[in-house]
């Protein structure tokens, strides 16, 4: 029988790995499915290729026929999340004038961030997918193209600092607000390097525009996945003003759904 711990990982980080799985023959599958398990409830360096092994009912050896080396499962639960930021940054080069480039990249990154944003908290909890190696060089790549487009043509060094900026303030609050819905903490992290590219009054081609009237506003109501994502992010440790910002409300409508207990900030 399973434990909570491990049943847990696997809701947690069964969709980051779906596109990678679903296409590999079944032993293979069943290594990266239990590998991801394992790697998300001990941490990449801690689990063995052993433990892999006796969970998916192998031996070693069949293990290593499909993989050389743990560092060759990792690279092949990485490499859907490596494929979708590379073609996101594809797009965003093609897509014409320096600004729309820009926000082609930024939305284009973000989005792949989101997509994968489970084995993003793996890197966490673990930091092995930022390790040395050949994932380590592609991904290092799509950051310093996606830093360029930001920044456009003929930069100075404050617009490549800023733009570097940008360019890294997309993946933490996707790792922190991971559980929260996606179409609130997409809108809320791109407002915050519009802000910062644009300043905090800007309108131009970017998004997060102000609502129509002028008014940009906050919803005084929630929805009851809204108030699910707000109560998990509370059980896990998150504040009042954390969640409202992740979920694009105002605090008190956040404090009407959280337990009795707590107190506004």
């Amino acid at each position: 029988m399973e434990s909570s711990g491990t049943a847990d990982s696997e809701t947690i980080y069964e969709t980051c790995i779906a596109s990678v799985i679903e296409t590999a023959p079944d032993t293979r599958r069943r290594i990266l499915r239990v590998s991801v398990e394992l790697f998300g409830v001990h941490g990449f360096h801690e689990t063995s290729l052993r433990e892999i092994a006796e969970r998916v009912g192998v031996s070693k050896p069949a293990v290593l026929y499909h993989f050389p080396g743990k560092a060759d499962i990792l690279g092949a639960l990485v490499e859907p999340m490596l494929r979708d930021l590379a073609a996101a940054l594809a797009r965003a080069a093609a897509a014409g004038a320096p600004d729309r480039a820009r926000w082609a990249a930024i939305e284009g990154v973000l989005d792949v961030w989101l997509e994968h944003r489970h084995l993003l908290r793996l890197n966490l909890q673990d930091t092995a997918p930022a390790a040395p190696g050949p994932a380590f060089a592609r991904l290092r790549e799509s950051m310093l193209r996606a830093g360029f487009l930001v920044a456009g043509p003929n930069p100075g060094f404050a617009e490549r600092v800023r733009a570097s900026q940008a360019v890294a303030m997309l993946s933490d609050p996707v790792v922190l607000f991971a559980d929260a819905p996606v179409p609130a903490l997409r809108e809320a992290v791109l407002d915050g390097v519009r802000r910062l590219l644009d300043g905090p009054h800007a309108t131009g081609d970017g998004p997060a525009r102000p609502a129509p009237g002028g008014r940009r506003g906050r919803p005084a109501a929630m929805s009851p996945a809204m108030i699910e994502a707000a109560r998990r992010m509370h059980a896990a440790g998150s504040g009042g003003t954390a969640i409202a910002a992740a979920l694009g409300v105002s605090r008190a409508t956040v404090y009407r759904h959280l337990p009795q207990e707590e107190e506004p900030e």
